[in-house]
This record gives structure tokens, sequence and C-alpha cells, in this order.
């Protein structure tokens, strides 16, 4: 009872009172939480250290944050909170029927709590551990201002999920994983604010002009690199098998119910880059604290030089070779890499599919509560089950694989922004297009919601 006391009494975006916004509506809630994120990513955080700014990219681009200012944690702890449930929730740990209303109620009710939770955990580890340095006497200021940017993105996150496009997570990635790509590509400021060529299509131009091979040829290398993963990911996400579905109450009518060959999206790889991520984060942390570096690794100038951030470390390969500076040690490191990204890629999209509720089980569940099931089979649930095991096994362990492999293929071959953010740019960007071509769609012929509803 305290428990159901505390959600009910927890602050909340209000949701909309109509049953369905328009297109306009939410188009400008999304684009001011989206305004909204950018300034918040421009105020430093006041009190820091003036050597405090290491810069985490990897974990920064999957997580939408920036280091050392407000949002300095992102989505993090959404992310981690959301995960943690959902697992404890899958395997039956906590049990909360998330098929009535009352269920997803307090479903989101403890996922705002443990958020929460995580914002105070993490403000106060990435300070006192050193990630983020504050100047004497200014620590609790720092923890304060990191949490409550922690509690900004959090109410952000829920004002686009109940008033605009898609979810707040989504788009937070997304618009940093996209500022990260235009940056890399476009920049034009130095380290010291001076005009400079930064961006590698500007690169590109002036060592053209300037007669510098090398310097045109990592360039060009880099850009080609983004280009193809970009088309082939584009590629990946399309390709799909459709499992044939009849109505049993309707004769006549049917749908196909598409299993993506990326059958557990980028779960897997942000998983693995997150896992990642943070070897390279508690090194990082602990050298910091200790005064010397450990077995998770040591560093010199960001770069690892020992441990196992040293090996699970992606060198650029093809700048590498470019250059004239390529080693031996790099093939190791790259096959390190590569076989790390592909295990856990798999490991955690099995993992995922077993305790998410999305393996033939509980599908075939889903899909007979639905009224649906296959033309030509009794509506046995062990039958569906069994027929959905020759599909969803295979993609989930192909599917795992594959975007593991694209993930680290990305990193080594030095694309302008890391496979993950490739990866998760893609993805998001086509769930979005698709929620606002419906919305537009429902809004130019209102009639048609209707009959998808009925359907």
């Amino acid at each position: 009872m305290a428990i159901k006391e505390l959600l009910a009494n927890l602050p909340e975006v209000k949701a909309p009172t109509e049953k369905r916004l328009g297109f306009n509506i939410k188009l400008k809630w999304t684009l001011i939480m989206l305004v909204a994120f950018f300034v918040l990513a421009n105020i430093s955080v006041f009190g820091l250290h003036s050597t405090t700014l290491e810069q985490f990219e990897y974990l920064a681009m999957i997580l939408g944050a920036k280091f050392g200012s407000i949002t300095t944690l992102g989505i993090g702890p959404i992310v981690m909170a959301s995960i943690i449930l959902q697992l404890l929730v899958g395997s039956k740990i906590l049990n909360i029927d998330l098929t009535t209303t009352e269920g997803k109620k307090f479903f989101q009710g403890l996922q705002k709590i443990l958020a929460i939770f995580f914002c105070i955990f993490e403000a106060i580890v990435y300070v006192l551990m050193g990630g983020i340095r504050a100047i004497p006497g200014m620590t609790g200021i720092v923890i304060f201002q990191i949490f409550l940017g922690g509690l900004l993105i959090i109410f952000m996150d829920e004002v686009v999920s109940k008033w605009g496009f898609g979810s707040g997570v989504s788009l937070f990635i997304l618009a940093g994983v996209g500022w990260e790509l235009f940056t890399r590509a476009f920049g034009f400021l130095g380290p010291h604010g001076q005009i400079m060529p930064v961006g590698k299509v500007f690169v590109f131009f002036s060592s053209l002009i300037e007669g510098y091979t090398a310097g045109m040829l990592m360039a060009a290398a880099a850009i080609l690199a983004t280009i193809l993963i970009f088309l082939f990911v584009v590629y990946a996400q399309s390709i799909k098998v459709e499992v044939p579905l009849s109505f049993g109450r309707i004769r006549g009518y049917g749908m196909r119910w598409p299993l993506n060959f990326f059958y557990t999206s980028v779960i897997p790889v942000i998983l693995a880059g997150a896992l990642l991520a943070n070897i390279q984060l508690f090194a990082r942390l602990a050298e910091s604290r200790l005064g010397h570096a450990t077995f998770l690794g040591g560093f010199m100038q960001g770069t690892p030089i020992s441990g196992m951030a040293l090996w699970l470390y992606s060198p650029n390969l093809i700048e590498n070779i470019i250059r004239g500076s390529f080693q031996k040690i790099m093939l190791v490191q790259g096959l390190f890499h590569l076989l790390f990204f592909v295990g856990f890629s798999t490991l955690f999209a099995v993992f995922w599919v077993k305790t998410s509720g999305m393996d033939a089980k509980s599908q075939a569940e889903n899909i007979l509560s639905s009224g649906l099931q296959i033309p030509g089979f009794r509506r046995d649930p062990r039958i569906l089950e069994a027929i959905l095991n020759r599909y969803i096994m295979p993609l989930t362990i192909m599917g795992g694989a594959a975007i593991g492999f694209l993930a680290s293929a990305t990193d080594l071959l030095g694309a302008l922004v890391s496979g993950t953010g490739i990866l998760l740019a893609v993805m998001i960007a086509y769930t979005l297009y698709q929620e606002i071509a419906q919305q537009h769609a429902y809004d130019m012929y209102p009639g048609l919601k209707k009959v998808m509803e009925k359907i």
C-alpha cells in the first residue's frame, strides 16, 4: 500500500484529455523538447574543475549525453531502470500484468522511481570517483546539478511520450548521434574556437587543395565507410520473414506478421556497447581514483595502453594503413573487438528474447489472444509455438551476430560515428518515420483510423 501511495503522489506530466492528438500538436511538442535538449546540452555544470572534461564518447553517444553539461547523465537512468524492470517482469520475478491499465501505470511508476534513484546514484558515482571532477568545496553542488539534469530528461521523455512522436529516449539518442555525425562531417571550429577545417568533408577539400594525399584519403575513407554502412543497415532493416495469419472469426480476412531479420532490434548491440563503455569508464575512474592502472586498463591521453581496455579497443585500421603506422597488434585488437561484439550481441539477443516476452511461447499466446491463427492449423498454442520456433530463434541468433558484426566493423573502418550510433540512428529514424507517416495519414483520412482499429 505504501508503494502505491508513493506512486500515486509522484510528479508527472499530465496526459492529454483528447483521445487522439493532431499531427501539428505532436510535431510542436516533439520539436520543443528537441530544442530544449540541445539547450541543456550546451549549459555547462557550474563548479567543474578545468581538467574535468574527459570525453567518454562511446558511452555519451548511446546515452544521448554530453559530459560536463547538465545532460551528463543523458538517458542512462531511464534505460537502466527500463532494462532492469523488463527483465524482472519478463522472467516473472516481478509479477505485474502489463495487459491491464492498472498494471501499466504501476510499471511506469516503478520505472520512474528507479530512474530517479539512478539519477542520484550515477551523479554521486561520476563525481566521487573522479569522472567529473569538482572544484574543492563544490562537490555537493555539482552532484545536485547533474542529478537535476537527469530529472529534467526524465520529464522531457514523458512529455514526448504523451504529447509527441515516439519516445524521448529514442529522440534524444537520434539527436545526439545526428549532431555528432553533422559535427564530424561539417565541423569548422577547432578545439579553442578558431575557424579551421575539422569536419571530414572540409578536411577532404582542404587536403585536395593543399595536395596532402594522405589527409584526403583518410577523410574520403571515413565518409565512404559511413555511407556504405548506412546503406547496408537500411537494406538489412528491410529484410524480414512474414508469417501468414488469419482471423478465426472473420473468414476471408488475414494479414502477414513480419519478423525482422534484426528481431531484437538494436537492444543486443546497445547492451554490448554499454558493457564495453562501462569497462572503459570504470577503468578510467579506478585509475583516476587509485593513481595507477588496474587490470581493467590504463590510459595515456585518452587511449588505452594496458589491461582489458587495450585488447578491446577498436583501432582505425584504414586510417593507420594510410598513415603508414599500421602494426600487427592492431589486427589482434580488431579481432578481439569483433569477437567481443559478435559474441556478446548474440548472447544478449538470446537472453533478451527469453526474458522480455519475445520468445515463441509468449508470441503464440499474444497471437491467439488477438483472435489470430495460422491458416490450416488448429487454434492450439503448442502448434503455433512450434511453427514460430522455426523462425524466432534462428533470427535471434543470426540477427544478433549480424548487428554485432556491423557495429564492430564500422568502428574498425573508422566511420564518422561509431557503428552502434549508426545502427541506432537508422532504426530509430525508420520507426519515427513510420509513426509520423501513420499519424499524417490518420489526419488526412479520419475514417482510416476507425478501419484500422476494427482490423
